[in-house]
């Protein structure tokens, strides 16, 4: 086979200067030399990096790809060399295969169907009216992380698992320390530790005096407790920090694109196209990896057996060969089948979760401020560095008129 256009040897992390949107200039230029190039891993193994719509939706749906755990040897950013990887803990089924996937995901699969997460909107309005009361009570300026995109998510996962109002503070904390990609190794831990050790209280309540949620509901299944405080922190992770990301990210967007943001003003039935492609444009879940468990041919280029590739979801969402004119955030763009949750069976289960809380937030942020601004110029907005999993900002300074 022939030699792909483009070695890369360092992940690209860094965004241009005044592009806070756009994924890093280097992950770009990757792709301009096309879909699949060559990737050296700070470890030295060779392996490969994937930017192509196409490529990434195939091998997202090819089970000869494994999200196993054990089989990730490999880090783009970090040398794991001598470091022993084990296999995914009980429950935690985003990396693993089947049939230990299907396991924990299939009593899930009828907890967020679109149709249930749709009753779910009267509570997420009112959420979102009660934290946009206090914005407005407290008046300008306001920071909107903390204020609003991160107690709305944070309320609704909490919800979903059933922890007690009173502890909800204390475990938003815990969440946020070990997802900021910004702690030191020994507090990240310690959170991490802390956060284990409330939900596995928090499934033996369930299981003693169950409640009216999702985690509830599991204790009826055959999963053991291990498992389910398993499946929770995987249900954590994947339901607060990414839509408390997007909620900000977003608004910050739709600032920085005034002709946007008018047009979704002036038009509220353009919210769900503005949803779409806001996950579109951001795709805050920037990579993946996968392990190839036999040789397989990809885009004319063989991937031997045990190589690892990195998927680069915010340049399959970005590919001109999918999405015309790529670079531009268009709320009335036509086609939203992006990769921002995802694809084949480990596509993001809370997805349609995460789609009513956006379509509420955002016009109901909207309408609430119409003139709503940021407080600081665009590029002091503080944003969250490329090494965490999930990018967005830290704070989002904004201000209106009274």
């Amino acid at each position: 086979m022939g030699e792909p256009l483009n070695t890369v040897t360092t992940l690209p992390t860094a965004r241009q200067p005044g592009c806070p949107f756009d994924p890093p200039a280097g992950l770009i230029d990757a792709h301009r030399h096309g879909p699949i190039s060559r990737y050296r891993f700070p470890d030295g193994h060779q392996g490969w990096l994937v930017t192509g719509y196409d490529l990434v939706r195939s091998v997202l749906t090819d089970s000869r790809f494994s999200s196993r755990r054990e089989l990730m040897l490999h880090h783009p950013l970090i040398d794991y060399s001598g470091v022993e990887v084990t296999e995914a803990p009980p429950g935690e089924f985003l990396l693993m295969d089947e049939p230990r996937h299907g396991r924990y995901r299939k009593p899930l699969v009828g907890k967020f169907t679109a149709r249930r997460m749709r009753l779910l909107t009267e509570r997420v309005e009112q959420v979102t009216a009660d934290h946009l009361d206090a914005m407005e009570k407290s008046g300008p300026p306001s920071d909107l992380v903390p204020a609003f995109a991160r107690p709305i998510p944070a309320i609704m996962i909490c919800e979903l698992l059933g922890v007690p109002y009173q502890d909800r503070g204390s475990f938003q904390e815990q969440v946020e320390s070990f997802m900021s990609g910004e702690t030191s190794d020994e507090d990240l831990m310690a959170a991490y530790t802390a956060t284990q050790h409330y939900l596995a209280d928090l499934v033996a309540a369930k299981r003693a005096n169950p409640t009216d949620d999702v985690l509830s509901d599991l204790t009826d299944t055959d999963l053991t407790d291990e498992e389910l405080k398993g499946i929770a922190l995987l249900l954590l992770a994947a339901g607060f920090d990414t839509t408390a990301n997007m909620l900000a990210l977003g608004t910050f967007a739709l600032l920085r694109n005034p002709t946007q943001l008018a047009a979704l003003r002036a038009n509220p039935d353009l919210t769900d196209g503005a949803v779409e492609e806001l996950l579109r444009y951001l795709t805050v879940a920037k990579t993946f990896m996968r392990t190839a468990l036999e040789d397989v041919e990809l885009a004319g280029q063989t991937i031997k057996a045990g190589t690892a590739i990195i998927l680069s979801y915010n340049t399959a969402n970005r590919d001109p060969d999918r999405f015309p004119n790529p670079h531009a955030l268009d709320i009335r763009r036509q086609d939203g089948r992006h990769l921002a949750f995802g694809h084949g069976i480990h596509q993001c289960l809370g997805q349609q979760l995460a789609r009513v809380e956006m379509r509420v937030a955002f016009p109901a942020l909207l309408t609430r401020f119409p003139t709503l601004r940021l407080a600081v110029p665009a590029d002091e907005v503080a944003l969250r560095p490329e090494t965490a999993d999930v990018y967005g900002v830290k704070n989002l300074p904004v201000t209106w008129d009274r």
